[in-house]
């Protein structure tokens, strides 16, 4: 893990406070993009299918991802830079490190789109890209503008990586996470 270390350490401060103004009438007046450095908040998401594609009865959990590094990778179906680079991206890492005390989510954050990006599409993408882990729908609660995950992490929108420490800090929050053409990622992912 200290090629890890390192990777996320390169990282850390990348992110830069942006401003997102919430439409008229509701819940928060600007949400600043990130999370950065902050404590990682316990996951909110309800709905979520396990590692085979099979619906969870328990929501999970941080703890539910173990006790190192932990991947949360936010996208909606409908996204072409998810397809195109997220999943891709995300799809390496795992390969690459989830023997290496990592643990994965994938979370799709549906702050547009509710009727194209469905609970099914979930299922559909972790085949597609063949990741054993789970998968959950991250709708906005009502009345509010946002879901759980952005909310409380402050995600710019999708593709959206968060990497959490195992101290439970929030090392990573951006959209872009190149994996093939980041010198330090790639020397964790061979080494």
């Amino acid at each position: 893990t200290g090629n890890a270390s390192r990777i996320l350490s390169r990282h850390s401060g990348i992110i830069r406070s942006k401003l997102h103004k919430a439409p008229e009438g509701q819940k928060g007046k600007t949400m600043a993009f990130g999370g950065l450095r902050e404590k990682a908040r316990e996951l909110r998401v309800n709905d979520w299918i396990d590692a085979a594609g099979k619906p969870l009865e328990r929501p999970v959990r941080l703890a539910d991802l173990g006790s190192g590094y932990n991947v949360i990778f936010c996208f909606q179906d409908w996204c072409p830079g998810c397809h195109s680079r997220g999943f891709p991206t995300l799809k390496l890492l795992h390969e690459a490190l989830k023997d290496k005390g990592f643990g994965f989510a994938v979370i799709q954050t549906v702050f547009e789109g509710a009727d194209v990006n469905t609970f099914d599409k979930l299922r559909l993408n972790q085949e597609r890209y063949g990741l054993a882990i789970p998968f959950g729908q991250d709708l906005p609660p009502a009345g509010e503008r946002y879901p759980t995950f952005m909310e409380d992490y402050r995600s710019g929108g999708t593709p959206w990586f968060t990497i959490i420490d195992p101290a439970g800090n929030v090392v990573f929050a951006d959209f872009r996470l190149d994996a093939q053409a980041d010198p330090v990622i790639q020397a964790a992912v061979d080494g």
